[in-house]
């Protein structure tokens, strides 16, 4: 008997799996484990169910952290199913810093450092010291540091791995916290301040902001940002500002980070809809679920932005979102054989 998945997903897409278990405690957990198909869900806020999913969908839905601290550091244990969200605030309420610049990205705390999430110059890399996870396959209980993590940008070896289901997620955040405030829009508040200001300020200014440009996903179905800001070698980025001075960049380590939105941008397609999938009008990095949107207008959709971009700018998105097909994870480019 299939399962219904439409409501835990903010997309909002009619989707089913052949078994659902909400896990509520890690003794559960450790009764259910190993399963031979299975895939974690949280906020269910990054994932695109493309087909009905034949095997186990297990829904994260551990709650409880704890926090402590030393002379220099505060330490936070969080489990896997808390909202994000809620955490960031918690901690700025109390007026501890570090995660203030990812407040009001949706989804759940296990699923923070599977897809590295990050926004305004911080990435969960920046103050996760390590996370409990366990593989579905074994049901063996594991503990990966942040370095066995292999964070990159929106990756993981967690995320490449798609064995795990990350039980808590430990925290390291500085007592001498100083607000990271490089991106433009955040810059430009700053200026506007007399002091300094604290980390619930910066996380009300980055709601602030967030809102202005994203759609609230219970307003209108959505999975955030669609695609990943693309990196270029400095010889890539090079040729295209060349040609389009006017593209916001940011450095990337030894590369160029591209702004994804902008080149979408700049074809027009902001309110382009198939069916009932569209861009949306004030983002265009965000794809939404207009009107009853089914799973293949959505695809068109991605793949017709994809496809766009890369005829005018030489350069292939990649989706941020994860899709899920019948047999699991798959590709964009396998859910339109392209």
């Amino acid at each position: 008997m299939a399962h219904s998945l439409t409501q835990l997903n903010t997309l909002q897409l009619t989707a089913s799996c052949e078994q659902l278990i909400t896990v509520t405690s890690i003794h559960q957990l450790e009764q259910i484990l190993p399963v031979a198909k299975a895939l974690v869900l949280g906020g269910g806020s990054n994932i695109f169910f493309a087909q009905h999913y034949s095997g186990t969908v297990l829904h994260n839905q551990i709650f409880g952290y704890e926090l402590t601290h030393d002379s220099e550091f505060h330490y936070l244990s969080v489990a896997g199913g808390e909202n994000w969200h809620q955490v960031v605030m918690n901690c700025c309420e109390m007026g501890i810093g570090g995660l203030e610049n990812l407040a009001l990205i949706p989804g759940s705390v296990g699923a923070a450092p599977i897809q590295n999430i990050g926004a305004y110059g911080v990435e969960l890399a920046n103050i996760c010291v390590g996370v409990d996870a366990y593989s579905l396959s074994s049901g063996q209980k594991c503990y990966f540091t942040a370095s066995q993590c292999q964070f990159a940008y929106r990756d993981s070896m967690l995320k490449r791995s798609r064995d795990f289901f990350i039980s808590r997620v430990y925290f390291k955040l500085a007592k001498n916290w100083q607000p990271q405030l490089s991106y433009g829009e955040l810059q430009a508040w700053r200026q506007q301040l007399a002091g300094l200001p604290s980390p619930l300020d910066v996380a009300r200014q980055v709601i602030k902001i967030r809102q202005a440009k994203l759609p609230d996903h219970y307003t209108i179905p959505n999975a955030g940002s669609f695609f990943k800001n693309p990196v270029l070698t400095p010889s890539q980025a090079n040729k295209l500002l060349t040609k389009f001075p006017g593209c916001p960049h940011y450095p990337a380590g030894e590369n160029i980070k591209i702004a994804a939105g902008w080149l979408i941008d700049q074809l027009g397609l902001k309110g382009f809809s198939i069916g009932g999938a569209a861009v949306h009008s004030k983002q265009a990095l965000v794809l939404v679920n207009q009107t009853q949107a089914t799973p293949e207008q959505l695809i068109a959709l991605a793949a017709y932005v994809r496809d766009q971009v890369n005829d005018k700018f030489e350069i292939r998105l990649e989706p941020e979102v994860n899709f899920i097909a019948n047999d699991g994870y798959c590709t964009l480019e396998q859910v339109t054989n392209v």
